[in-house]
C-alpha cells in the first residue's frame, strides 16, 4: 500500500508492514512511536530505522532526523495507529458483523456461545483468552484483546476466510490503551464488573470507566447488551447511544431466566422474552453461566437471530475450554476445572460447588494467585475459600518472579479454620487433592482454566494444563492405587 493512501499530502512510498516494536524486523515499514506504560517508542526511532522503517510517526518533537526517512507528525500516535492500521488491512471490522464482549467475568464463555450458537447460522469467528478461532484455523491466543495492528490482521485474515462475523472478547485494558478504537463493533455486551485489574486501572470507578468507553463509542444503529442484576449495568449504559437491550435473573429484563432448576449435569428455566416465554434445558451448569448464556441468547437475537433457531442447540452446547470444564475418567468424586481468579468468580464457582457437593462431602480447592498483580485481592481469596471449602491447596499460578510460596502466604492471612496446605509445584498440588479426594468429593482446580503455559521471571513457560495433570495423576498414581487395593 502507498503511504499517500494512508496520510494525505505524502510521498508515494510503498508501505508493507507496520512497526510498534522497534526490535521486530519489517521491509519497508511505518513505525510509530507509541508511548505505552513501560516504554516510549521516540526512544527507539533509530532501532526501529535499523529493522527497517522507512516511515516514521511521531507526536514529540525529536532531536534527530535521518536522512532518506520520511516523518510524520501526529498529534496523538495511538489515534493515528488505529486509523491506518484499519486502512492498511481493509478495514475488516466493517464487513464483518462484530460482537464485543466486556466485563471482569464471562466474556470467554458468552463469545464463545455466540460462535457456537450461530453456527449454521452464519460463520462466526472468535478472538479471546482461550484460542483465537475461525474456520479451520486455531491459533494460540495472544493478549485477551490483541494489540491494534493484530487485531485488525487477524480480522482481516478472518475476511479472507469468508467469515462473516467475529465474537470479540474486549478487556479493560484493551479498552484503556486504545486497541478496539478502530473496531466497527454491531453488539457490545456487558456482563459485570468486579474487584480486579486495579494494578493497572488504581480505582474501581477508573477500571468502570475503562470499560464504558465500548458502549459510549457505539453508533445510534448498534445495540448494546447489558446485565441489568449488576450494580454497574444502568450506569455503563448511561451515555451510550445504541438501542439498549437488558438480561437477567432477578429484576425485570428484556430477557430474563426464571423458574431455574440448576442440577450437577444440566439447568432448567424459562426464558421470558416480552411477551414470549421458552422452556430451555441445557448442558450448562451454574447460575453465572445461565447469565453468559441469556448475554449470548439477547446479543444474537438482537442482531437478527431467531431464538426459536437456537433452541434446538442449547442443550448440548460445546464445552468451553477451562471454564467449568469437567475431568471425567472414571473417578468416583467430582474434578472442575475453571479459569476463575477474581473474588466474584471464585465465590460463584464456590457456591456451585456448595449445591452440588452432598453436605458430608468435601469441596478441595486447588489455587493460587498471579504474581506482581493486584496482591489486595490475595486475602480476599483466602477467606472466600474459608467460608465454602473443606482443605485448600495453595499453589504456584503465574508467579511471574514472586516467590510462590510468598504469594500463598498471602492468600493465607484469609483463611481462619479451614485446614489449608502449601504445595508450590502446581501438577504436586493437584496429586495432593486427587489422592485425598473421597466418594462424591468436590475437586476445584482454579485460575488457570485450559493455558498451557504458567508465566514465569523470565516469560511463558509450559505447562501441561490443569485438566491434562489430573487426567495424568488419575491414571499415573489414583487408578493405580484403586487396583493395588482391590
Amino acid at each position: 500500500m502507498k503511504l499517500n493512501e494512508l496520510f494525505k499530502n505524502t510521498p508515494e512510498i510503498e508501505i508493507e508492514n507496520i512497526m510498534v516494536d522497534s526490535r521486530q524486523r519489517s521491509k519497508h515499514a511505518i513505525f510509530f512511536c507509541c508511548k505505552g506504560l513501560m516504554n516510549d517508542g521516540h526512544k527507539f526511532i533509530a532501532q526501529a530505522i535499523k529493522n527497517g522503517a522507512i516511515v516514521v510517526v511521531h507526536s514529540d518533537d525529536l532531536e534527530h532526523y535521518e536522512e532518506g526517512i520520511t516523518y510524520i507528525r501526529v498529534e496523538d500516535t495511538t489515534r493515528s495507529l488505529n486509523k491506518v492500521a484499519s486502512i492498511f488491512f481493509g478495514h475488516p471490522s466493517h464487513s464483518l458483523r462484530m460482537f464485543g464482549v466486556t466485563g471482569t467475568n464471562g466474556k470467554s464463555s458468552v463469545t464463545s456461545l455466540i460462535r457456537d450458537l450461530s453456527e449454521g447460522i452464519f460463520r462466526c469467528g472468535y478472538i479471546g483468552t482461550i484460542s483465537i478461532e475461525y474456520g479451520d484455523v486455531k491459533l494460540p491466543p495472544l493478549l485477551t484483546t490483541p494489540t491494534v495492528v493484530d487485531l485488525q490482521h487477524i480480522l482481516s485474515d478472518m475476511k479472507k476466510a469468508k467469515m462473516e462475523a467475529c465474537a470479540l472478547e474486549v478487556s479493560s485494558i484493551g479498552l484503556e490503551q486504545g486497541r478496539v478504537d478502530a473496531v466497527d463493533f454491531d453488539v457490545a455486551v456487558f456482563t459485570n464488573l468486579t474487584h480486579d485489574h486495579l494494578d493497572y486501572h488504581g480505582t474501581m470507578e477508573n477500571y468502570f470507566l475503562a470499560k464504558k468507553t465500548l458502549f459510549d463509542n457505539l453508533d445510534p444503529d448498534k445495540v448494546a447488551i447489558v446485565n441489568v442484576d449488576d450494580p454497574h449495568g444502568k450506569a455503563i449504559v448511561a451515555d451510550c447511544p445504541a438501542r439498549i437491550y437488558t438480561y437477567g435473573i432477578e429484576k425485570e429484563a428484556d430477557y430474563r431466566a426464571r423458574d431455574i432448576q440448576i442440577l450437577a449435569d444440566k439447568t432448567i428455566f424459562t426464558l421470558s422474552y416480552f411477551s414470549n416465554e421458552y422452556r430451555i434445558e441445557t448442558n450448562l451448569v451454574a447460575t453465572f453461566n445461565i447469565y453468559n448464556l441469556l448475554a449470548a441468547i439477547a446479543a444474537l437475537n438482537q442482531s437478527g437471530v431467531g431464538i426459536d433457531e437456537m433452541l434446538g442447540k442449547l442443550n448440548n452446547i460445546r464445552q468451553i475450554e477451562g471454564r467449568m470444564e469437567r475431568v471425567e475418567e472414571g473417578q468416583p468424586f467430582n474434578i472442575i476445572v475453571d479459569f476463575a481468579h477474581t473474588p466474584d468468580g471464585l465465590q460463584q464457582i464456590f457456591e456451585f460447588a456448595a449445591k452440588i457437593t452432598p453436605v458430608d462431602r468435601r469441596i478441595i480447592a486447588v489455587f493460587g494467585s498471579a504474581g506482581k498483580r493486584d496482591t489486595k485481592k490475595r486475602p480476599i481469596f483466602g477467606a472466600l475459600a474459608d467460608k465454602y471449602c473443606d482443605m485448600i491447596i495453595l499453589t504456584e499460578d503465574d508467579p511471574r518472579g514472586e516467590n510462590p510460596i510468598e504469594i500463598a502466604e498471602d492468600i493465607a492471612k484469609g483463611i481462619k479454620k479451614t485446614n489449608m496446605i502449601i504445595i508450590e509445584n502446581r501438577y504436586d498440588a493437584i496429586r495432593q487433592a486427587i489422592e485425598m479426594a473421597n466418594i462424591q468429593d468436590t475437586i476445584l482446580l482454579l485460575g488457570k482454566g485450559d493455558e498451557s503455559f504458567m508465566y514465569g521471571e523470565f516469560g511463558r513457560e509450559p505447562w501441561m494444563g490443569d485438566q491434562n495433570a489430573a487426567r495424568d495423576v488419575l491414571h499415573k498414581y489414583y487408578f493405580e492405587n484403586e487396583e493395588e487395593i482391590l
